[in-house]
């Protein structure tokens, strides 16, 4: 249904966080380990619990909603990334206000109200679950990115020497099947060309490739040209140092900045570049690295 698809799309877009993080439980070490598991499966729950409702808006006026989201041009979907959902949504409403009946346009409003209650109530969870998350991926991660010897998407042999022949290497993990990290694929291409002059790369690693798993390999490949990627998507073997790594991530999409000593600097990035706010934090701490590098 195309209403329900476009609405649960631009939801996952707001929430990374609640697609994958802390899935698996590995033992429960400690109590420590125990309840920070038990606190996000309990945020989780509860985010899903709250996108349930809100699909069920959507759902009760389906036609309406499907009437606005077809208002939505590229340019609206840009914007969307630099504005709250349910501004996003008020914003569809007010472009279709001319083609709807008065009480029409009043359910929509009606609906958008209770959107942004929803949303209000998610906000915190959503913060909290990010935090939680980060500070989970970074528990899990060496100060070194393990040694490797691949081949990217296209079967060209990638070896981790790749760092040593850049100042800056952000690593991005991502899969096939996750919105967020597709959508930011177009963007993490602009920031490989805005950095490549500088002496930086961007390398993708798909963790649904591993172990050159041939239909996973397929899309992907796909899945890239279509989005524009030129640089870099690797597959690894998921029994390899740098595989085993890669299973560590908690939440995708997530990148890590790599220097020319194969040293991982600062805090794992666990959200998309496609956010404003985090291409500007990434590309501040891309030119320091470059700095330092050049001392």
């Amino acid at each position: 249904m195309k209403l329900k698809k476009l609405g649960v799309f631009a939801l996952a877009a707001t929430m990374v966080f609640s697609l994958s993080a802390c899935s698996k439980k590995e033992g429960n070490a400690n109590q420590k380990e125990g309840q920070k598991v038990e606190q996000n499966e309990d945020i989780e729950g509860k985010l899903n619990e709250l996108t349930k409702k809100e699909n069920e808006i959507f759902e009760k006026h389906k036609g309406l909603w499907e009437k606005a989201f077809s208002k939505a041009d590229k340019a609206d979907v840009e914007a969307s990334k630099e504005m709250a959902y349910e501004d996003f949504l008020a914003s569809l409403v007010e472009k279709v206000k001319g083609d709807l009946k008065e009480e029409e346009v009043k359910s929509l409003e009606e609906d958008l109200e209770a959107i942004k209650a929803i949303e209000k109530e998610m906000a915190p969870l959503k913060e909290k679950m990010a935090k939680n998350v980060q500070e989970k991926t970074k528990e899990n991660m060496e100060n070194k990115f393990p040694e490797f010897k691949a081949k990217d998407l296209d079967g060209n042999e990638v070896t981790s020497d790749t760092f040593k022949d850049h100042a800056v290497t952000l690593v991005n993990f991502w899969f096939n099947g996750c919105a967020p990290c597709v959508g930011e694929l177009p963007d993490l291409q602009k920031l490989n060309d805005a950095i490549k002059e500088k002496g930086g790369q961007v390398i993708g690693i798909n963790t649904e490739c591993m172990d050159n798993n041939e239909g996973s390999v397929k899309e992907a490949k796909n899945i890239v040209k279509e989005q524009g990627v030129t640089y870099s998507n690797l597959i690894l073997d998921s029994q390899s140092p740098a595989g085993k790594f890669a299973l560590k991530i908690m939440a995708f999409p997530t990148s890590i900045l790599v220097d020319r000593n194969g040293n991982i600097v600062g805090d794992p990035i666990v959200a998309g570049v496609d956010r404003k706010d985090v291409l500007e934090e990434v590309q501040k701490r891309i030119d320091q690295i470059i700095a330092n590098d050049k001392k």
